[in-house]
Order: C-alpha cells, then sequence, then structure tokens
C-alpha cells in the first residue's frame, strides 16, 4: 500500500508532498479509534522499553530532525511506530529558510539533497504548540540552532533563548552546529566556539534541579582530527550523547551525471549514499571513547541490516529520515524488531 501512495506522492513537488501526506494523515489520526488502530498496526511485538540519558524510550527508533520541524504533526508521528521524535531545527525567531526549489529526491540511489535553512516558525510559536502534548507516551527531541542572520560570535546567545523556552516542554535537546545549509554554522564545530556554546547550555541546565539531557549533532564531513576535538569538548562539558551525523556535502556514490549533480545545486546529502561516511564517524567515536558517549545513529537507514549494521558500530538507538520517506513506518516496524543484547559488539558487517 506505501508503495502505491508513494509512487503518486512522488509525482509531486517533494515539499508540497511531504505538507500534503502529513496533513491528510493529522486529519485520518483524529477520527475516532483511527490512531490506536495506526499504533497497534505499526508497533512491533517485540517493542522493548529501555533507559538512556535517565528517559525511557518505548523503543530505539527515532524521528530524525528536519521532517517535523515545527511540532505540527506528532500525533501522526507517533501512530506510526516512533519511540522518540526529534522536531526542529528551532531558532529564536521565525524564519522562511533558502528560496525554493529547495529540496530534490534522488529515487534511483534513495537519497534526498536538501537546501531547507532551518525554516521554522520560531521558539515562541512551536513552544506554545508544544503545550497541549505534556500527557504523551513518548519521548520528544528538541533539536535547536541560531538564525541565519545571527553572527557565529552571538551565536550562543540563539541556542541559549531556544533552551530556556522549551526547557520544559522537551525531554532532551540536540544542538545542531552541523547542518551545512545554513552559511558558516559548520564553523561552530570548532573548537573554541563548540566549547563556548556546551558550556553555556550546561551552566543553564545545571540552574534546574532537574537537568535535561544534551546531545551534539556532528557533521560527517569532520576529519578525524576534528573528530577528536570535538570529543574533547563533549567530554570535558559532560555532554550527554552524540547524534552522528548529519548530511554530507559530498557527493560521492551518487548514479547521477556531474551536469546533474551540479543543477541540483548545493545543500546536505541524506539516504543511501550517506550511509557508510556516516557510520565510519559513529564508529570511529565509539572505538575513541571505548563507548563512554552514548550514540544516536542516523544517516543512510533504509533496510533493518543497515540498523543492524549501525547498532554494531556503537549505536544505542538509531533515527530515520530519509528512510522513512522512501521506505515508509513499514522500516520503522522492521527495525523494532531487532533483538539487541545487552552488550553491542563495535563491528560492521558489509552490505
Amino acid at each position: 500500500m506505501y508503495r502505491i501512495l508513494r509512487h503518486f506522492f512522488f509525482l509531486l513537488n517533494p515539499e508540497k508532498a511531504h505538507h500534503l501526506t502529513m496533513n491528510m494523515m493529522s486529519v485520518l489520526v483524529k477520527i475516532p479509534f483511527s490512531k490506536f488502530l495506526l499504533k497497534k498496526i505499526h508497533l512491533a511485538k517485540r517493542n522493548e522499553p529501555f533507559e538512556l540519558f535517565g528517559l525511557t524510550f518505548k523503543n530505539r527508533v527515532g524521528l530524525g530532525a528536519g521532517f517535523d520541524k515545527d511540532a505540527q504533526y506528532l500525533d501522526v508521528m507517533e501512530a506510526m511506530g516512533f519511540g522518540h521524535i526529534e522536531i526542529g531545527t528551532v531558532t529564536p525567531m521565525p524564519q522562511a529558510g533558502n528560496d525554493a526549489p529547495r529540496l530534490f529526491r534522488i529515487f534511483e540511489d534513495r537519497a534526498l539533497i536538501n537546501r531547507m535553512g532551518f525554516n521554522n516558525d520560531g521558539v515562541e510559536k512551536i513552544a506554545e504548540r508544544l503545550k497541549k502534548y505534556k500527557n504523551r507516551d513518548y519521548i520528544l527531541g528538541g533539536n535547536i540552532g541560531k538564525n541565519k542572520n545571527t553572527p557565529n560570535e552571538n551565536a550562543v546567545d540563539d541556542y541559549l533563548i531556544c533552551f530556556k523556552k522549551l526547557f520544559y516542554d522537551v525531554d532532551y535537546f540536540t544542538i545542531n552546529v552541523s547542518s551545512p545549509n545554513t552559511p558558516n554554522l559548520r564553523e561552530l564545530q570548532d573548537k573554541e566556539a563548540l566549547n563556548k556554546i556546551l558550556s553555556a547550555l550546561q551552566a543553564e541546565n545545571a540552574k534546574h534541579e532537574f537537568p535535561k539531557p544534551i546531545l551534539l549533532k556532528i557533521s560527517p564531513d569532520l576529519s578525524f582530527e576534528q573528530l577528536d576535538q570535538v570529543i574533547e569538548v563533549v567530554q570535558k562539558n559532560k555532554i550527554h550523547g552524540m547524534v552522528a551525523t548529519n548530511t554530507t556535502i559530498s557527493r560521492e556514490g551518487l548514479n547521477l551525471s556531474a551536469l546533474e549533480i551540479e543543477n541540483m545545486g548545493a545543500g546536505g546529502l541524506s539516504g543511501r549514499p550517506l550511509f557508510d561516511k556516516s557510520t565510519a564517524v559513529l564508529n570511529y567515536i565509539y572505538e575513541k571513547t571505548n563507548g563512554e558517549i552514548p550514540l544516536i545513529a542516523v544517516g543512510g537507514i533504509l533496510r533493518k541490516q543497515d540498523a543492524i549494521n549501525k547498532f554494531k558500530a556503537g549505536a544505542e538507538m538509531v533515527q530515520l529520515y530519509t528512510g522513512f520517506i522512501y521506505r515508509g513506518p513499514h522500516l520503522v516496524r522492521m527495525i523494532n524488531k531487532i533483538k539487541l543484547s545487552n552488550k553491542i559488539i563495535p563491528a560492521v558487517e558489509e552490505g
């Protein structure tokens, strides 16, 4: 059924198809008993709750940031079987993002290129929207960033604004300094700039009786030397975990001509071609830290085996975005059927 619907929606502009699909599903879950039935269908029988960051997750599959930027479709995504949902990236002020077209499908590679540019309603409106989700039974993450017009030297102020405003509405935070679609944002991964942001957030976090877990989302395009510096800052500031990884600016592995790639323009590449690159970063961090930093894997997961390989590379959980677009809720259910032992072996299978 999903393949038939996908064929229809893939005839439309990607961004329009996304909103049309989600709006239709939003109407559906409001019909009495429909949300209950959808959850029953999509939740795997082996849906094992577990604890991480002091939070109890009902399963190990989450929705990655960027899919529900404005927290408009939480009921829909819960019904799809996700154990956690990460909204955002949220910025202090609303912003329209980059000019359209800014989202491109590469069907033959099961990939996307996006240059959305942190388009979102702004933290005030999103925080207000979240007030009605206090009694949810899934974990909600808030992915936060800076506005495009905020200079990097003032970026810490933007992160603090979002952190304070969303503190009582989300269960954990992910700090996004790695999107390639906001000019100069990735410079915030440099040691000094990153330390300034993370130390300020932890200082604010410490003011609360019950601090929130803070995670850092990183780029797959960092060198091992740069990763070492990021790890050092993460450990110094006692950041609770890392999300590996964001999209890549590389175009390696695409079955497109140079002209086709050039015509699509700039933006972050996600989906199948990102898998090896993001998994290498994931496994490097795991081995470098002896597994002491909990890791969430995202990037190129389109099959059950992809998720298994992420777990073997050191991930505690996985997040879906592009894979969910191409495979639908069936992929969530298949991954949730994976039986994990207490000890995750850091070795990656081929394929």
